[in-house]
């Protein structure tokens, strides 16, 4: 069916701006994340070429595939979530009553909220870390790690805008909790 998207994949905004802002930035990150991992995959048929066919020595290109990959994984977190697309078991949620199930998200996405927090920070310490002192790999290319790290920080930030988002629009009653009907 053209046009209809599943329900599970259409996601509400209810009028609120910082949800549908988010949502936006989100989209933003998972279309940067998709271009990072159609670059690593063309700079990897690159090096099978220069490799296997020209004999060519191949010296920075695994180095940026791993961190192209890393980062598009680290960036693609908050689109992930805002399409539901991480594993989950809704077992629980589906015995529970329509007022424990609210609870239930409230509280499993406040944890959730609490260690992309903790990620985050920490993340942010360690780009910072890298950066201030200058450290890079011990390649050939010598790249400099604060670029690959800044990774950490701007996708646990965003994973954790993410989440703050579907808090609000469960709180405001946007969205229903765990994208259930109402028993």
């Amino acid at each position: 069916m053209a046009g209809h998207e599943h329900p599970t994949h259409a996601r509400k905004n209810g009028g609120n701006v910082f949800v549908k802002t988010v949502h936006t930035v989100s989209s933003i990150a998972g279309y940067c994340s998709a271009l990072m991992i159609l670059a690593a995959v063309f700079l990897t048929c690159q090096m099978i070429f220069v490799r296997f066919v020209l004999n060519w020595s191949t010296v920075w290109q695994t180095e940026i595939v791993v961190f192209l990959v890393v980062a598009a994984t680290l960036i693609g977190l908050p689109f992930v979530q805002q399409k539901r697309g991480h594993v989950n078991v809704d077992l629980i949620p589906l015995a529970l009553s329509g007022r424990a199930r609210f609870v239930l998200a409230i509280l499993t996405l406040s944890l959730s909220c609490a260690i992309a927090a903790v990620m985050f920070f920490y993340g942010y310490e360690y780009w910072h870390l890298a950066y201030a002192r200058g450290w890079t790999t011990d390649t050939v290319t010598a790249v400099p790690l604060w670029i690959p790290y800044l990774a950490l920080p701007v996708g646990f930030g965003l994973f954790l805008l993410q989440l703050l988002a579907d808090l609000v629009a469960v709180i405001t009653k946007i969205e229903t909790p765990f994208g259930l009907e109402v028993s």
